[in-house]
This record gives C-alpha cells, sequence and structure tokens, in this order.
C-alpha cells in the first residue's frame, strides 16, 4: 500500500520550498543521494580496486531500465542526455537525399535540432502544426510519403503536457514502413510505459526530470532491427565486440545496446539512476501516475474555479504531470514572480505558467499555487 508520507521523508525538498517544477528539472531522493555517496566513498578509500563491482552494479541498473520501459537489458543503454540518444537515432541511420523526418511543433530543441541539422544531408524537415495544443494522428498520417524514414515524436509535449498516444503513431508507423524514435523525457517516471506492447523503436530519456535522478545519465532504448541500422558515428573501447582486449583494434560493434556507450562510465551517475528507478519499481507506475491525476485535477478545478484560463489538454488519453496556464489580466512574468515570492517553484513554458507536480507533493502543496496567485 502506497505511504505518502513515508515517501515524503525521501524528499527533503518539501521542508524548504513549494517545489512543482519536476518538468524541468527534479529532485532526487535520498536514496539515490546514499547510492552516490556509497560510491564515492569506495572510490575515495580503495582507488579502482572494486572496479568489477561497479561494473556489476552498472549491469544491475540497466537491467533496471529495462525494466522501467519492458525491455530486455541487451537493449539498453546509458547516454549522457536526451540530445545524444536522438542524435545517435538522427546520425546513424543511412540517409539519401530527398528523405524526409517528421516532426511537430511543440517538440523541445532536443528532439528538433538533430534532426534539423541532417540539411546538410539532403534530409527534410517536416512539421505537423499542433492544433489546440493538440498533434493528431491524421496531421502526422498526412505528411507521410514514400521518402518518410521517421517520425520523430516526444510522448509528453514539454509545454503544455499533451500526451501523443504512442501505440497509435507507432502503429502508424508500422504500417507505413517509417522508424519510430520517441523523446521519453516527460513521461518517464509519471506514467507507465511499455516498449514491448508499444510499436516503438527508440525511446530516450535524461533522468534529470521525473525520473529523479541528476543531470549527465539516461537510458536509451533500441529496438534490434533498428540497433542494426544505426552506424556507430562515436566509437570507442567499449563501442566493440572485444571490450577488455586492448591489443586488438576491431570494429566489430558490440551485440548489444553497449555499443553506443562508447567509453568510460558515468558511474556517479548511474548509481544514482539506480537508486532512483528502485524507489519508482517499489511504488509502482500506476500508483504514481493515480497521485498525479489526482494532483493534476486538484490544481486544474481551482486554478479554473479562480478564472484562469487551462492550455494543457485534460483528456482522458491525453493528460500529463504538467498543467499550464495563463491569465487574460495578468502577465506570465507577473504570475511566476508572485509564485517565487511565496516559495513556489514553476516555470514559465507552453504561453503560460507551467507547473509539474510529483507523486510525493500533497494536494495542500498543489493548491499554494491558487492561494498565491491573484483573483481575476
Amino acid at each position: 500500500m502506497f505511504d505518502l508520507q513515508s515517501v515524503r521523508t525521501e524528499f527533503p525538498v518539501v521542508d524548504n520550498v513549494t517545489y512543482l517544477n519536476h518538468a524541468a528539472v527534479g529532485t532526487i531522493s535520498r536514496r539515490a543521494r546514499r547510492a552516490v555517496e556509497e560510491y564515492v566513498k569506495d572510490f575515495n578509500e580503495y582507488a579502482a580496486a572494486h572496479y568489477a563491482a561497479w561494473e556489476t552494479r552498472q549491469g544491475q541498473v540497466r537491467a533496471l531500465m529495462g525494466r522501467l520501459v519492458d525491455a530486455p537489458p541487451e537493449q539498453m543503454a546509458f547516454v549522457k542526455n536526451t540530445t545524444e540518444g536522438i542524435s545517435f537515432a538522427a546520425n546513424g541511420l543511412d540517409w539519401r537525399e530527398g528523405d524526409n523526418v517528421i516532426l511537430n511543433s511543440l517538440e523541445f530543441p532536443s528532439n528538433a535540432l538533430p534532426w534539423m541539422n541532417l540539411a546538410y544531408r539532403g534530409v527534410e524537415t517536416r512539421w505537423v502544426q499542433a492544433l489546440e495544443g493538440r498533434v493528431t494522428i491524421d496531421d502526422i498520417r498526412n505528411m507521410i510519403d514514400r521518402r518518410t524514414r521517421v517520425v520523430a515524436l516526444s510522448h509528453v509535449e514539454f509545454g503544455n503536457g499533451y500526451r501523443n498516444d504512442l501505440a497509435d503513431v507507432g502503429a502508424l508507423c508500422r504500417e507505413q514502413g517509417v522508424y519510430f524514435v520517441v523523446d521519453g523525457i516527460q513521461s518517464l517516471g509519471q506514467m507507465p510505459v511499455s516498449v514491448r506492447e508499444t510499436p516503438v523503436d527508440a525511446l530516450v530519456a535524461d533522468a534529470h526530470k521525473w525520473l529523479l535522478g541528476p543531470e549527465g545519465i539516461g537510458l536509451f532504448y533500441c529496438a534490434p532491427d533498428f540497433m542494426d541500422r544505426l552506424r556507430l558515428y562515436e566509437v570507442g573501447w567499449k563501442s566493440v565486440a572485444n571490450i577488455g582486449n586492448y591489443d586488438v583494434y576491431d570494429l566489430t560493434p558490440h551485440p548489444t545496446a553497449e555499443r553506443f556507450e562508447g567509453g568510460s562510465a558515468n558511474v556517479l551517475g548511474i548509481y544514482a539512476l539506480g537508486g532512483a528507478i528502485e524507489l519508482f519499481l517499489e511504488v509502482g507506475m500506476d500508483t504514481v501516475q493515480k497521485r498525479l491525476r489526482l494532483l493534476t485535477d486538484t490544481l486544474c478545478d481551482a486554478l479554473l474555479h479562480k478564472g484562469y484560463r487551462l492550455l494543457s489538454p485534460r483528456g482522458e488519453n491525453e493528460w500529463s504531470g504538467i498543467v499550464t496556464f495563463n491569465s487574460d489580466r495578468y502577465a506570465n512574468e507577473e504570475l511566476h514572480k508572485i509564485l517565487r515570492s511565496r516559495n513556489v517553484i514553476g516555470s514559465r513554458r507552453g504561453g503560460g505558467i507551467r507547473i509539474s507536480p510529483h507523486f510525493y507533493n500533497t494536494e495542500e502543496e498543489v493548491l499554494r499555487v491558487t492561494d498565491a496567485l491573484p483573483d481575476h
């Protein structure tokens, strides 16, 4: 059974600020902090004498990442951020001049710029324009033609929190013979995700938002068929099949997604990520999502009651833990300053004020938003 008070002891941030900004940068739990401290203590006292144990833990965390997205560990790689994982997909494909990739107007730059950068290879970027804060599958379908190679899409859009239907878009991509690359940074950690049930070729997410990990570490899922299509553009001693044989120069790629890791790992980040994922798996992603539904519904009702305009779609299959709103009377900058003056931490995104609580927050905490805001 979910014990909110016990979970809240993992997050001392609750004693200092009303932190509702997980779509920007989350906090880390005490257990993630302990994991880092244990590694640093070991490194400080024994240097690399326990290197094999570090590698063992990396393997365990790789398996945890797989459990989080319902994938075998062999299909999971550590990356330093979302941009790196998307770039592996964008730069690894064998593009031909005249090919195209489909994006949409709600994307964060990390899932736009790597694809736009392919213009030097003659690749066209096609943009689906969002309508009323939503991206429709019909608009995506209408953009696809015989030269479309990739649809790149965020599971949850960063500005207004709109949740794209991965199952429907993935099925469309399979039907059309198009690769499907997903930016999952705004969904992993706030809702269940299964790449086994959803036809996704690649999914990438940094740990520092909803996953409640540090910056500089993330996860990259790559389906086997897609992996074999990607040429490695970063190659190092861990990219190859003969890891550990330093006297032989052989480019045969590692048979698993470890081929994307290249060189020495961010062991600090991996230890922290492991602690973070373990907490999510203990609580359960269904429980996390239910908590976020309760918290965001509570906030939305209070905002509407006070006369503010919701910019976040709230339909059953499109809502997320992000609530963005604005006002006819007050500028976003003014509202943001008011909230900051009350120690309520959110962001200005998506044309409004973006609030993004997490499962450890309380209803009383999210209502501090409307308590601080002026009446209309």
